[in-house]
């Protein structure tokens, strides 16, 4: 049974739909994609283009707007929207620490959770599209990862495409995993500084919470989270979205408080950090995520903890010792945030073996056909997106014929959610022509 409900301005309906777990075998296993298809309540009788949102990651699930929330508002004006929960995630069949177990081991989780990279989520998307619009092509707007999925489908199947709209996420066509990161910890050393531009007493603060747990050792946060001075550099993931310089500010200038034991680190904090840190909501995220830039024949072995060896400002011993500041680091994943974090713990076994893994399918990406494109494609790309290499974007950009681009700097990576009706309204400006 199909359940609808009102939200003001719109009307939400609850679509479920069965796709196979792996698509070379259509015959075989099935698992469940749920979307949620919303309308403005004007308009809920009309035959509407549709417009299916890809959310970032990997393994987030489309974000719970409420009413016209955001770029919504703008879509509404124009499509029925589909806000998809992509496959492990949110409402579709989902993927954990626990339900994982129900695979099996290590070894039967990993071979599973292979089956959920980009090309997978396509292939679900064109037999959802199939049955929703009878075979007419829809509008795909992606952000960030769902802009690696959108250009994965222009890859592999753009005759299911109308137009095509991506902020944030146009990925490089051929870099190792070892290129992103290497790309990547420059952009993050650019972000810390502008931090400490904008708060310099900032600079006191992370070396004395780093010093404490050096000193210290390893603080179990109140919700079991493993805070050593690692995972307090990985809190400058914050940095790359638009109020997550002042989020981390506020994180810490409440560090410390006085006990009869001496300093340490308040509940404030504890709770705020582990809200940061903890994957416990989207631990795709954190198994999945060097995944997404696998080569076929090549693994990832960890390669942002590897490149991070090249770049030893980012040590915080070293830094420590002296008188720097303290780096924090970005978006990148870490074996040791599989010790750290209760929900990625019993996972980490499976992370290993992802890691490790060669035999992955063929290329996510198409050059060939991307460079004889017809869909419209329209790409807004952030000045130095802390999450995406700018330059990689640009070169991609390139690669697909006819892409139009809007370069900016007035937004991080998170531009789609900041001022989300202006940046839809100019990206189908620029698909359609009208500007």
């Amino acid at each position: 049974m199909t359940l609808s409900n009102r939200q003001p301005g719109v009307v939400l309906t609850d679509r479920v739909f069965t796709v196979p777990l792996d698509h070379e075998r259509p015959d075989g296993e099935t698992i469940e994609v749920y979307g949620r298809e919303v309308v403005a309540t004007g308009k809920a009788g009309e035959n509407l283009p549709w417009l299916v949102y890809l959310e970032g990651g990997p393994g987030c699930q489309a974000r719970r707007l409420i009413g016209a929330q955001a770029w919504l508002e703008r879509a509404l004006e124009d499509f029925r929207v589909l806000l998809l929960d992509q496959r492990g995630t949110g409402r579709s069949t989902p993927a954990n620490r626990q339900t994982l177990p129900l695979r099996g081991g290590p070894r039967e989780q990993a071979d599973y959770l292979a089956h959920f990279r980009a090309d997978a989520i396509v292939r679900d998307c064109e037999l959802i599209r199939r049955e929703l619009t009878g075979g007419a092509p829809w509008t795909v707007l992606g952000q960030s990862f769902g802009g690696f999925c959108a250009v994965n489908y222009l890859s592999t199947a753009p005759e299911g495409l109308a137009a095509v709209l991506i902020t944030g996420g146009l990925p490089s066509l051929g870099a190792t995993a070892d290129e992103v990161y290497r790309a990547g910890y420059p952009r993050v050393e650019r972000k810390v500084a502008a931090h400490y531009a904008r708060y310099p007493q900032d600079v006191a603060r992370a070396r004395a919470i780093a010093g404490h747990l050096a000193e210290q050792g390893p603080l179990t946060l109140n919700g079991g989270y493993r805070l050593s001075v690692e995972a307090f550099q990985s809190l400058g993931i914050l940095l790359g979205i638009g109020d997550g310089s002042h989020k981390l500010h506020y994180l810490l200038e409440n560090a410390f408080v006085r006990t009869p034991n001496g300093p340490a680190l308040p509940d404030t904090f504890q709770e705020e950090a582990q809200a940061a840190l903890s994957y416990a909501a989207r631990p795709l995220y954190a198994v999945l995520h060097e995944a997404i830039y696998a080569q076929p024949g090549l693994a990832t072995r960890w390669a942002a903890e590897r490149v991070r060896g090249e770049f030893p400002q980012f040590d915080a011993e070293k830094t420590l010792a002296g008188e720097a500041p303290l780096l924090f680091t970005g978006e990148s994943i870490h074996p040791w945030m599989f010790d750290a974090d209760p929900a990625l713990a019993p996972l980490r076994e499976t992370a290993e073996l992802l890691a490790a893994r060669t035999d992955w399918p063929g290329q996510l990406y198409a050059p060939e056909i991307l460079a004889r494109n017809e869909v419209p494609v329209a790409a807004v790309v952030y000045h130095d997106d802390m999450y995406v290499d700018t330059a990689h974007s640009l070169e991609t950009a390139r690669a697909i014929r006819g892409l139009r681009t809007w370069v900016t700097d007035e937004y991080e990576h998170d531009g789609v959610r900041a001022d989300g009706p202006r940046v839809l309204d100019r990206l189908l400006g620029l698909v359609r022509g009208e500007l």
